[in-house]
């Protein structure tokens, strides 16, 4: 099939090479040249675990194609994928500005049937309404072409994005035709040859069934974070009561890992905008703007762990931190608890000494280094620190060598915010260590 992908960010990139290494002709159009001339020169423009191959591969093989020009991308596709941002808004809604403009373009330029998916996440409606101004362009310029409108959207984790479209658990897609539905099955069916897993809705349920997700998932992760601060003011230790209701087949294993909050471009956006889009409607939805209270508290967590251990003043402290990214795999440092961590401290009058294997550029450009140092090397961070954090879970984290972290250390305290190493072991190799929802090993 001939696919057209609107944007070429995290979504559209991952969509547009997963589509082509299936064998179908993908464009991907973005009105940013120097992406474009980066993408067309191997220049990938973030991070995620096996796209770099895949975009190599299939632009190789002439499957995957880069471009600015809007009138010959949306020509003769068959499928036209939106993909763009969505930004929050001052209010807390989603900016759907540039769906609607990509909804523009198509209509002045599409020339044969196509089916038109937003990919995007976007509040309730949006996709009527970019449908709408497609409909209204092609007829102010009297063509005779017809679109049907879907929603199709992604259910990607940021750092194991490829393998989650080659294989994904469902595709959801939201359409009102018999023909836009077969189109849509046609082209997912390479994926899910073991077992069809799509599943056909209205428009408006497959909108909000993306913010339904993602707001489940943000309930557990916060809802576990609660528990892990009222964990260590009783005495109980987290990990053994995750243990203890994960294996309870009515709640799962999955997102119940205590931390310092989450983070990254869907979650919290999301459920704002969801929020936004209940009082629009004029329903209160409470749960979502309690997980947005608690992981906004849960964010400060480490950074109060830290302030406490240094009666308040950490002002000349030496302090490492291992992790900024907002998860593994990623370079991803939006809405990051890393970068909330090392801003209030570096408020405080730390010396902060910064690490992460992928995400240091970004962090840069959203920290500045004017005070800060940022190390390629996670040991190198450690010289003369008085602590070390852990924000993010990268496996290079997993295992380190104490004698040697101990060694390049001024003080011996770590403060763990994704709970990964072990209190009576951290104990043991001569560390004072924090994590969350187990209280101190001293």
């Amino acid at each position: 099939m001939k696919i057209t992908i609107i944007g070429a960010g995290y979504v559209g990139l991952v969509s547009g090479a997963c589509f082509a290494e299936m064998g179908n002709t993908v464009i991907c159009l973005d009105a940013d040249e120097e992406r474009i001339r980066g993408l067309k020169e191997g220049i990938i423009p973030l991070y995620e675990p096996g796209l770099d191959r895949l975009i190599e591969q299939n632009a190789a093989a002439k499957r995957l194609y880069f471009t600015t020009d809007f009138p010959g991308a949306a020509r003769s596709a068959e499928v036209i994928f939106i993909c763009v941002g969505t930004p929050p808004t001052e209010g807390g809604g989603a900016d759907i500005s540039k769906v609607l403009e990509a909804a523009n373009s198509i209509g002045r330029h599409v020339e044969r049937y196509a089916v038109v998916a937003t990919k995007s996440t976007v509040p309730v409606g949006t996709t009527a309404k970019a449908g709408e101004i497609i409909r209204r362009r092609i007829s102010e310029r009297g063509a005779a072409v017809e679109i049907d409108m879907v929603h199709n959207p992604e259910f990607l984790k940021e750092g194991n994005a490829v393998s989650d479209f080659m294989g994904p658990d469902r595709v959801v897609v939201g359409a009102e035709s018999e023909r836009a539905r077969e189109t849509m099955h046609r082209l997912y069916a390479p994926f899910l040859r073991n077992e069809d897993r799509v599943i056909f809705m209205s428009i408006p349920s497959s909108e909000l069934t993306k913010y339904a997700s993602n707001v489940m998932l943000a309930t557990r992760i916060s809802l576990m974070n609660e528990i892990a601060l009222l964990a260590e003011k009783v005495g109980a230790d987290i990990e053994s009561v995750r243990q203890g209701i994960a294996r309870d087949k009515r709640i799962g294993k999955y997102f119940l890992y205590t931390g310092a909050g989450y983070g990254g471009s869907c979650f919290p956006k999301d459920i704002s905008s969801l929020i936004h889009t209940g009082k629009e409607n004029r329903i209160d939805l409470k749960i979502p703007q309690a997980v947005n209270e608690v992981n906004r508290r849960q964010k400060q967590v480490i950074s109060e762990k830290v302030l406490r251990f240094f009666q308040g003043d950490v002002h000349g402290k030496r302090i490492a931190v291992w992790g900024l990214a907002f998860k593994p795999e990623t370079d991803d440092v939006r809405e990051a608890p890393a970068i909330e961590t090392v801003r209030i401290l570096r408020d405080c009058g730390a010396l902060l000494a910064l690490h992460d294997p992928k995400a240091l550029d970004n962090a840069r450009k959203v920290l500045g280094d004017e005070s800060l140092a940022f190390h390629s090397d996670n040991y190198e961070a450690l010289a003369d620190a008085d602590a070390l954090i852990v924000m993010t879970e990268w496996k290079e984290y997993r295992s380190p060598d104490w004698n040697q972290v101990r060694n390049l250390m001024r003080g011996k305290v770590v403060f763990d915010g994704r709970n990964l190493y072990e209190p009576g072991e951290m104990k043991g190799c001569g560390f004072r260590y924090f994590g969350i929802g187990h209280g101190e090993a001293l």
